[in-house]
């Protein structure tokens, strides 16, 4: 018997429109004539859901809410269906056994079915969920059971329509559910995270999908499903072409990555005039979502495949032209190239080579690839002269002597010293051979002759040593061009984009090829203590443990000190790492000198909020003042008779503005320390329950609801300053939102984003559904002494949230301001998990009271 077929419509949330697709599927398959049957529905009694099930079948008949009754298998067979709709795939019912177990049977019985399924429900996920969204789903689904469905459909909502439903109340039908999960699940980085969960497992098994199908077909080829592209560049303007040619190459290849490569080998005469076009090339590659790398070598074929073996690269693209064999990199460089390239596809794209505004590049002087040339002509060309010497009638030995110079010179050309030479001992024993004589001898009867035979091999090695020399001081003046080229281009990075220390080293390790390089600065020692040096910055693999490790360091000054590993470096390249070092040092400079200017502004920030101060005593205090004296004045007036509920009003008055006054001083104080960045909190593990409890102990507002799991785990905090934060966000809250409640939620270990560098963090949000704030005013919001514009003067002095703020911080901890689906505002306050061992901190007392702010 044939098996039924199983579709699955995933999701990433509740919301997503995963039961709405399943039924729309369902009332498509019934108008076509199939029967199909509701075997079970997870409406949470929404009337959309309701209204979409009508006119199908239900089985079994659902006694009370629509969404009660379970997938029973047998009621099912017993119909004999064509197609089921099996609601909540992870499901289980009361007995304990889950839904998909009863979809296997139904399965087995021919029927098709079509489920639901949150991709949190995946074991396989489960983990991962976990660190989510800090709760384990208590029901989940093995992976076999999803992954032999023969169609999977993913459900697709973006974050902000999921939280938008919410508000409408299209997902849960009270608002407390709807309260929770905003604070929780519903939080915009847990969907987000869920949502790239999501995509991410369908394209996983997509994968799997097509092994499997390569696999059944007998296909053996390699189907390449991720680029990586290498761009080799010349300096010249046709790179600008090749850049965006990649671009295109990759622009419907998602995870594709883009290289682009310039080799500075410091034998090019052009390198030193290829630093604007290299700039503009740089910019083009960034623009379009590339990388742009300038490494060094001696060989450009050999360095151009080796980058692109290291990054595993599967194209390199490189220019070509009708008038040019190779307008980038020369013919012997390509064929180098694709000779080396292995199984890494090489491209040649054409273009005109005459449309560029770099100049044409200037051919090597000297070096080995001109060497072998050069020695081939240096045996060759002597005898060749020679003939033409026996053709030509002469009778003069200096005639010989002048053509065979002329050879050598012309060798020297071509090669160098040393292939010259070789050619001046051969046109030697030529000229002696077959024009001095005895002639057919190497013997010399003439002294003369041998006198001239000497001064003719001496001439000419003198013309081979001076010829060398200019080629070789030629190749010297080209490497300074490419030295200087680099440090320009180096400078001009610097300043365009305030390169950091990490980024400088990434950029000297990647120009030398080195394994890793690194900043060395030396600790003060005591009395007794030799001094160390200890590794600050470092960018690379291998990192070395001490620096005697390192296989070239370049002396900074008497404190640091810049290191490679993984390469010894030539003479040449000293000399070039001698100037990234002095570069090193001046950003260096730069920024202790940064350093400096931001503690001149903070320093100017806090005279700023000690004027603040000063005007705020001088306002906002003199109102409960003026309140606490009036009534006091009252009760003292001995011509006034007052009842007794006259005086119990005017002492509540009285108590009433000593308490406002006791939390005024109290945030002026705290901002003032905060400012000066003397807060010194003493972080223990706290509860959030605790802490809730204790800030809203004074509170009796019966617009507050407190929805706390009761499994929350404990952060790193001050219990005091824990306490302010609570408290002055609650009491902004129900100030600001008069017509709405307030609720304090908690999510265990917090969302998906909910992270403090690589820390786990539990997150408390505040929410209410008042006016809100506008996105432009959030940052401003949690500025000293603002206020929102719709408030009077007597509402407080404006530092809730930024004593609110400060302490968060203090603790290490994150305050941020989102707004509420359906209206409102929602503060979240982002601590990090307890490990048990708190840090060492100077111990701070607690402070109580809170003040308003928005």
């Amino acid at each position: 018997m044939v098996g039924g077929n199983l579709r699955i419509f995933l999701g990433a949330a509740p919301g997503a429109g995963k039961t709405f697709a399943m039924l729309e599927e369902g009332q498509r398959l019934r108008l076509q004539g199939a029967h199909v049957v509701v075997g079970a529905l997870s409406s949470k009694a929404r009337r959309e859901t309701l209204a979409l099930a009508e006119g199908l079948e239900r089985c079994p008949l659902p006694e009370g809410k629509a969404d009660e009754a379970d997938l029973d298998v047998e009621a099912v067979l017993a119909r004999e269906p064509g197609v089921v709709l099996v609601d909540d795939y992870a499901r289980r019912s009361g007995s304990g056994v889950p839904r998909w177990e009863g979809v296997a049977v139904l399965l087995d019985a021919g029927i098709d079915v079509i489920s639901t399924l949150d991709i949190r429900n995946l074991e396989s996920v489960s983990d991962v969920v976990l660190s989510i969204t800090g709760a384990r789903e208590p029901e989940t689904v093995p992976d076999t059971a999803v992954r032999g469905a023969n169609q999977i459909e993913l459900v697709d909502a973006s974050p902000e329509l999921l939280r938008q439903r919410l508000g409408e109340g299209k997902i849960y039908a009270s608002q407390e559910e709807a309260d929770r999960a905003l604070a929780g699940d519903f939080r915009t980085g847990t969907l987000t995270a869920l949502r790239e969960l999501a995509l991410l497992w369908l394209a996983e098994r997509i994968d799997a999908g097509l092994s499997d199908y390569r696999a059944q077909h007998n296909i053996r080829d390699s189907w390449q499903t991720r680029e990586k592209i290498v761009i080799g560049l010349s300096g010249q303007a046709e790179g600008q072409a090749l850049i965006r040619r990649a671009a295109r190459m990759l622009a419907g290849v998602p995870g594709g990555e883009l290289h682009a490569v310039h080799v500075r080998t410091g034998t090019d005469a052009n390198e030193m005039f290829s630093g604007k076009e290299l700039e503009l090339q740089r910019k083009l590659t960034q623009d379009v979502g590339g990388f742009f790398h300038v490494v060094g070598g001696e060989d450009t074929a050999e360095t151009l495949t080796d980058f692109a073996r290291n990054i595993n690269a599967s194209q390199i693209i490189l220019g070509t032209s009708e008038q040019r064999s190779l307008a980038s990199l020369g013919r012997g460089t390509v064929d180098k190239v694709r000779r080396n390239a292995g199984d890494i596809d090489v491209h040649l794209v054409a273009h005109n080579a005459g449309t560029g505004t770099s100049p044409r590049r200037g051919r090597s002087r000297l070096g080995r690839r001109r060497e072998i040339p050069a020695f081939v002509l240096a045996v060759g060309l002597p005898p060749l002269l020679q003939l033409v010497l026996d053709v030509l009638p002469h009778q003069q030995l200096s005639t010989d002597m002048l053509v065979q110079l002329t050879g050598i010179v012309a060798v020297a050309l071509v090669g160098g010293l040393w292939p010259a030479v070789a050619a001046a001992f051969l046109a030697g024993l030529i000229v002696n051979y077959f024009s001095v004589r005895p002639v057919g001898s190497l013997s010399v009867l003439d002294p003369e002759n041998v006198l001239a035979l000497l001064i003719f091999l001496l001439v000419a090695v003198a013309v081979s040593l001076v010829v060398d020399r200019s080629a070789r001081r030629s190749k010297e003046a080209h490497l300074a061009g490419a030295e200087a080229s680099v440090l320009g281009e180096l400078s001009r990075r610097a300043v365009a984009e305030g390169s950091s220390i990490p980024a400088f080293l990434e950029h000297v390790r990647e120009h030398f090829q080195a394994a890793g390089a690194g900043l060395w600065t030396r600790s003060e020692g005591g009395p007794r203590t030799p001094r160390v040096w200890s590794l600050q910055e470092y960018s690379g693999t291998s990192r070395p443990d001490a620096l005697t490790e390192a296989d070239s360091v370049e002396p900074l000054d008497e404190d640091r000190i810049l290191s490679l590993t993984g390469r010894e470096l030539s003479q040449d390249e000293r000399r070039l790492l001698a100037a990234f070092g002095s570069h090193l040092l001046a950003l260096l400079q730069r920024e202790e000198l940064n350093a400096s200017q931001r503690e001149n502004l903070r320093l100017a920030e806090g005279n700023k909020m000690r004027t603040s101060i000063l005007r705020a005593v001088s306002h906002d205090l003199r109102t409960p003042l003026a309140g606490i004296k009036l009534a006091a004045s009252s009760l003292r007036d001995k011509t006034i008779t007052l009842t007794k509920e006259d005086q119990e009003e005017l002492l509540a008055t009285i108590e009433s503005g000593a308490d406002r006054l006791d939390g005024l001083v109290s945030n002026l104080l705290d901002m003032s320390r905060i400012t000066a960045d003397s807060v010194s909190p003493l972080i223990t593990p706290v509860y959030w329950a605790d802490a809730v409890g204790e800030a809203l102990r004074s509170t009796t507002s019966e617009r507050l609801r407190v929805l706390l799991p009761d499994n929350m785990p404990p952060v790193d905090a001050d219990p005091g300053m824990l306490e302010r934060v609570i408290a002055n966000l609650v009491e902004n809250a129900l100030k600001y939102a008069p017509d709405s409640d307030v609720v304090v939620a908690g999510s265990v270990g917090g969302s998906g984003s909910a992270r403090i560098g690589q820390r786990p963090a539990s997150e408390l949000t505040v929410v209410d559904h008042g006016a809100g704030i506008p996105a432009e005013e959030v940052l401003a919001m949690f500025r000293p002494f603002q206020r929102a514009g719709d408030t009077t003067p007597g509402t407080g002095i404006g530092l809730g949230l930024a004593v609110a703020k400060g302490f968060t911080e203090a603790m290490g901890g994150v305050l941020l301001a989102e707004p509420t689906p359906g209206g409102g505002l929602t503060m979240v306050v982002r601590l990090p998990l307890s490990t048990g061992v708190p840090p060492a901190m100077s111990p701070e007392g607690r402070h109580a009271g809170s003040t308003d702010s928005r």
